[in-house]
């Protein structure tokens, strides 16, 4: 897994930082968010560094339910979310690609669901990090 490019840093990144570090993923990074707010209708947005060891990472909410996690990483990000079980149950029976299937049956099982990371580097990333909010929040 990719380690965040916000490591070691006390103040949460700027824009400008954020876009360095992602450089060509910054325009995924940018539509991700814009189309996630504007299409699930998400309304939170959180910036958070739990120790200066871990880095930064954006939590996205829905009427104060997690949504998913972003992590700026180097030239990429990193996407993580937790399903639940009717939500894993849904992503199954989706048409989402075979290689985040097979992502989604080796997660790790945690009390509040299948937790799953994926990075993202082209846009067929960034479409399956969408569908994937799409299950959870529809379920």
């Amino acid at each position: 897994m990719l380690a965040n490019a916000f490591v070691g840093q006390a103040r949460r990144p700027t824009n400008a930082q954020i876009a360095r570090a992602l450089a060509g993923a910054y325009p995924f990074w940018q539509d991700l968010v814009s189309s996630l707010k504007r299409e699930l209708k998400l309304d939170g947005e959180e910036w958070n560094s739990y120790s200066t060891k871990a880095g930064w990472s954006l939590r996205l909410q829905f009427k104060k339910r997690n949504i998913l996690y972003l992590a700026p990483c180097n030239e990429s990000f990193r996407a993580s979310l937790v399903l639940g079980d009717r939500a894993l149950a849904a992503a199954r029976n989706s048409n989402l690609p075979a290689d985040i299937l097979e992502m989604l049956e080796e997660a790790k099982r945690y009390p509040e669901g299948t937790a799953i990371r994926l990075e993202v580097h082209s846009r067929k990333d960034m479409d399956a990090v969408k569908a994937l909010a799409k299950i959870k929040l529809e379920n």
